[in-house]
C-alpha cells in the first residue's frame, strides 16, 4: 500500500511541477488537460504529434471565440 501512495505522491509531483512550467511557458492548459497529455504520452502518443493536434485545437478554439465576440446583436437576430 505504500508503494502505491509513493507512487500517488511522485505523480501528483510530476504533474505540479509541468504545471508550474506551463504557466511559465504560458501554455493555456489547465492541470487536468496537462495531466491527461502526460498519460497519454506515458501510453505511447507521440509527444510530438500530440503537441500538433493540442496547438490546432487551441487555435480554432480562439478562432471562434474571437468570431464570437465579433458578431453584434443584429447578426444573431437575423439568425432567428
Amino acid at each position: 500500500m505504500t508503494d502505491h501512495n509513493d507512487h500517488l505522491q511522485e505523480a501528483r509531483e510530476t504533474v505540479e511541477i509541468a504545471y508550474e512550467l506551463n504557466k511559465v511557458l504560458n501554455s493555456g492548459l489547465d492541470r487536468e488537460s496537462l495531466s491527461i497529455l502526460m498519460n497519454l504520452i506515458e501510453l505511447g502518443v507521440n509527444p510530438e504529434a500530440l503537441a500538433a493536434c493540442v496547438k490546432e485545437i487551441q487555435k480554432e478554439s480562439n478562432s471562434i471565440l474571437h468570431s464570437d465576440s465579433n458578431t453584434d446583436t443584429s447578426q444573431i437576430n437575423n439568425k432567428f
